[in-house]
C-alpha cells in the first residue's frame, strides 16, 4: 500500500502554508493587479460622478437623464459589458476599467445627488446671506455636507469594484481572479481558497479605511449632543 504524500500541495489540501510560501511572488503580483485596477476604477468613476451630480442638482431636467443612463448601464451583465467594450479596447486593462467604471457610476452618482439634495435650504440661504457665491457655496457648505451620502456610495462601489474586478478574468487582467479562474480549470484547491480569502481581506480592508476616512472628514455627524 502506497504511503499518502506529506506535501499539502501534493495532497491538493484547501488549507496549505506550503502554497503560500511557494507561490509568494505570484500571491503578491496579483494582489498588486487587482488595487490596481480597483483603485483606478473607482477614482475615475468618482471623477466623473461628481460632476454628473452636480449638473443634475443644478439643473432638475438632467437629473432624469444621468440617472436613467447610468442605472440602464448596472443592468448589464457583467459578461456581456466586457464583450461590448472588447471591439473599443481588445483584450486590456482598460477594458476591465472602463467596465467597473460605468458599473460604479450608478452608486456614486445616485449618492452624490441624495447628499446635495439634503443639503438643507435655509443653509444655502444663510451662506448666501453671509455673500458665499455659487463656487463657495458648492465648495464649502454643499460638497462637505453631502460627505455621508457620498462616502456610502464610494464604499459600496469600492467593495463592488474588488469583487467584479475577478470577472476581468476572463480577459487576462483579473488580479485574484486571474488565481481563482485557473485554480477552478485545474481544481488547485489552495489556489482557489487563498486567492478568494485574499479578495475577501482586500474588500473588508478598504471599506474600514473608507470608513475612517469619512468620519475623520466629517467630524460633525459622531457629535455627542451636550
Amino acid at each position: 500500500m502506497t504511503a499518502p504524500p506529506d506535501d499539502c500541495l501534493a495532497r491538493n489540501e484547501w488549507l496549505c502554508g506550503e502554497y503560500l510560501t511557494t507561490r509568494r511572488a505570484v500571491l503578491w503580483d496579483a494582489t498588486v493587479q487587482h488595487l490596481q485596477l480597483t483603485a483606478a476604477s473607482v477614482a475615475i468613476a468618482l471623477a466623473v460622478a461628481v460632476p454628473l451630480a452636480m449638473a443634475a442638482r443644478r439643473w432638475r431636467w438632467a437629473a432624469p437623464p444621468v440617472l436613467g443612463a447610468t442605472t440602464v448601464l448596472y443592468t448589464i451583465p457583467s459578461l456581456a459589458m466586457f464583450s461590448l467594450l472588447l471591439p473599443l479596447y481588445g483584450l486590456s486593462a482598460s477594458l476591465v476599467i472602463t467596465g467597473l467604471v460605468l458599473y460604479s457610476l450608478t452608486l456614486l452618482v445616485r449618492n452624490l445627488l441624495a447628499g446635495l439634495r439634503a443639503v438643507p435650504e435655509e443653509t444655502r440661504q444663510a451662506a448666501r446671506g453671509m455673500g458665499y457665491g455659487p463656487v463657495r457655496l458648492l465648495l464649502a457648505v454643499e460638497l462637505p455636507l453631502a460627505l455621508p451620502a457620498a462616502f456610502a456610495g464610494l464604499r459600496i462601489a469600492t467593495v463592488s469594484a474588488i469583487s467584479l474586478v475577478t470577472i476581468g478574468a476572463i480577459v487576462g487582467f483579473g488580479g485574484l481572479g486571474n488565481l481563482i479562474y485557473a485554480g477552478m480549470n485545474t481544481y488547485f484547491k489552495a489556489q482557489v481558497l487563498t486567492a478568494s480569502a485574499l479578495c475577501v481581506l482586500i474588500a473588508v480592508a478598504a471599506d474600514l479605511l473608507l470608513l475612517l476616512a469619512q468620519r475623520y472628514t466629517t467630524p460633525w455627524t459622531r457629535a455627542v449632543p451636550g
